[in-house]
C-alpha cells in the first residue's frame, strides 16, 4: 500500500529537497507552503500523515496541528528549529505524533514517518474491533464510536485508548503509554500523557454517566475499567 503524505513548509527549497526524497522512498507526496493551503489540502486529499513545519506564515504549525485534530485523526510529525523542552511538550500536547528538530537527516525523517504509520495503522492484535461498554474501537480503521456516534481522536489519543482497552484492569505507567504513542520513552516528556488522557476523557465523555472508563492509579499510571 502506498501511503500519502502532505509536507508543509514555507521554504520552497526545503520542499524541493524533502519531497523528491520521500517519493523515492515510495510515498505519494503533496506539499503546501502556508497554513491555509495545508488545511485545504488535508480536507481535499486526506493524507495518511502530515509533515508540518512549526514556523509558517498566516498560521503557525501548532495552529494547523490543532485544526487538523479538529477534523481528523491524521498523523502529524512536527518539524522545528526550536529545541526547548517545553516547545516539544507543547507540540505533543497539541496532538503531534512525533517531533523532529532541525537539522535532521532525510533518512531519519523517512524512518520516523514509517514508524508513526506503523503505530497508527497496525492492528497490534488479532482482534480488529474492541467492544468496551458503549465504546466501539475499530483497530484496523483507527476509529472510535460511542453509542454509535463517531468520536474523533488524535493518533496518540487512539493509541492510549487502545493500549488501555485491550487489557482492562492492567495498569500502564505514563512512560509505557508514552512509548505506545511515540515509539520511544522520553522520560522528560512523560507528563504530557496526562494532557493526552485529559483530552481523551473529554472526547469520550468519560465519567458523564457516572462510570469512568479510564481510571487513575495514583503513583503508578492509568488502567481501563475492568468490568466494562
Amino acid at each position: 500500500m502506498q501511503h500519502s503524505l502532505l509536507v508543509v513548509d514555507d521554504e520552497q527549497k526545503v520542499l524541493d529537497i524533502i519531497c523528491p526524497y520521500l517519493e523515492q522512498e515510495g510515498f505519494r507526496v503533496s506539499s503546501a507552503t502556508t497554513g491555509n493551503e495545508a488545511i485545504r489540502k488535508v480536507e481535499e486529499i486526506k493524507p495518511d500523515l502530515v509533515v508540518l513545519d512549526w514556523m509558517l506564515p498566516e498560521k503557525s504549525g501548532l495552529d494547523i496541528c490543532r485544526e487538523i485534530r479538529g477534523i481528523s485523526g491524521i498523523a502529524v510529525i512536527m518539524l522545528t528549529a526550536k529545541t526547548e523542552e517545553m516547545d516539544r511538550v507543547l507540540g505533543l500536547e497539541m496532538g503531534a505524533d512525533d517531533y523532529m528538530t532541525k537539522p535532521f537527516s532525510l533518512r531519519e525523517l523517512s524512518a520516523r514517518i514509517r514508524s508513526v504509520l506503523r503505530r497508527v495503522s497496525s492492528k497490534k492484535s488479532d482482534e480488529e474491533v474492541l467492544q468496551r461498554g458503549d465504546l466501539l474501537i475499530d483497530v484496523e480503521k483507527v476509529r472510535v464510536w460511542k453509542n454509535e456516534e463517531e468520536v474523533f481522536l488524535t493518533a496518540g489519543e487512539f493509541q492510549i485508548l487502545y493500549t488501555l482497552a485491550k487489557r482492562p484492569g492492567v495498569v500502564y505507567s505514563r512512560l509505557q503509554l508514552l512509548q505506545a504513542t511515540t515509539g520511544d520513552a522520553y522520560i522528560n516528556y512523560e507528563r504530557s500523557i496526562d494532557s493526552h488522557v485529559s483530552h481523551l476523557r473529554k472526547k469520550i465523555g468519560d465519567g458523564e454517566s457516572g462510570v469512568r472508563y479510564i481510571q487513575t492509579v495514583h503513583g503508578l499510571g492509568y488502567r481501563f475499567r475492568e468490568d466494562r
